[in-house]
């Protein structure tokens, strides 16, 4: 052994201690101090509240401090880029909705790259959306629906969330694979929405399940189709709108990044903690009540899944030449 050098590093290690002073944290220190969840969302949504459950199973997890930090603002893009420019070290990350997929196509310039700026820990699940219609419209069926709005171009109409919102994503890809005309009501929220729907001042709506089961079991809306590729046993009787539209798929989706150059052991921490997270019975029940599947996965698997995602609105969007509100 050289003994000069061992002694050298023995001096500079007594030195750093007796200085107070420590070496770069290890890998597998990994976390030992406060981990920060960004949601680009009000406080109060479903995004809000699976970053809480998060928080709740990471402390107690691994005991340390976790924070939900609520960045809302821009069609989701103030959070998103919080996470972007945040210190690549795991300590930071953040629940991406299915507004990431889309939002390139939105806006012509992001103050990110959604491409290159993230990594994706996760796909937590996804959910479905149901094409609802006033009792009284005078179609049952999606090939109704069809067949009555090539008859009357222009005269129908369908309610959204808002520009660039899922609901309205679902009406321009129905428009694109049908040819049919139909006319874009943007509303403040779905709530808003789904009143007027019920009121008869509007003619559809694709919404979210959970908003829309209650509404149709009790007859004040009648569903048309799901916006999954099969049939659901949450919605028995009602069949796929791609039994008539072909391709026709929707699912909003809750995934969760951090930013680009978090270490990979890092990543895979995050990635096995959440898969373990996604198998417990109090996730399941949340999920299963908001008719969100569970997904989970590698993290190959959900750069993949996200890629797929851009891959199919990015186009609708700059097709439709949709803006945000």
């Amino acid at each position: 052994m050289n003994i000069s050098r061992f002694a050298a590093g023995a001096a500079l290690a007594g030195a750093l201690i007796a200085a107070g002073l420590s070496a770069p944290a290890r890998a597998g220190d990994y976390p030992d101090q406060t981990i920060t969840i960004a949601v680009a969302y009000p406080p109060g949504g479903f995004n809000d509240q699976v970053a809480r459950m998060i928080a709740e199973d990471f402390s107690a997890r691994w005991d340390v401090t976790v924070v939900v930090a609520n960045r809302p603002g821009g069609g989701t893009v103030v959070g998103t880029d919080y996470v972007a420019k945040a210190d690549p070290d795991g300590y930071t990350i953040g629940i991406s909705p299915f507004a990431f997929g889309v939002n390139p196509g939105l806006f012509p310039e992001l103050p990110y790259d959604a491409e290159t700026d993230f990594r994706h820990v996760i796909v937590l699940g996804d959910a479905f959306n149901v094409l609802v219609a006033h009792p009284d419209f005078p179609a049952d069926t999606v090939a109704e629906l069809v067949d009555y709005a090539k008859a009357h171009p222009g005269e129908i109409n369908y309610a959204s969330a808002g520009n660039g919102s899922s609901n309205h994503l679902s009406g321009e890809l129905f428009k694109s694979l049908t040819g049919v005309d139909a006319v874009h009501i943007p509303y403040g929220g779905s709530a808003p929405a789904r009143t007027d729907l019920i009121a008869g001042r509007v003619d559809i709506l694709f919404d979210n399940y959970t908003n829309v089961k209650e509404l149709v079991e009790t007859g004040k809306l009648k569903a048309l189709g799901v916006t999954l590729q099969q049939e659901t046993a949450l919605m028995p009787g009602v069949p796929p709108v791609s039994d008539t539209v072909a391709g026709y798929e929707v699912t909003t989706w809750w995934g969760v990044i951090a930013p680009a150059g978090t270490p990979d052991d890092v990543i895979e921490t995050l990635n096995a903690a959440l898969n373990d997270f996604l198998t417990k019975g109090s996730t399941l029940e949340v999920f299963a009540a908001r008719g969100i599947t569970e997904i989970g996965g590698s993290t190959a698997e959900a750069e993949a899944y996200v890629q797929r995602q851009m891959a199919q609105w990015i186009p609708v969007a700059k097709q439709a030449q949709m803006k945000v509100d």
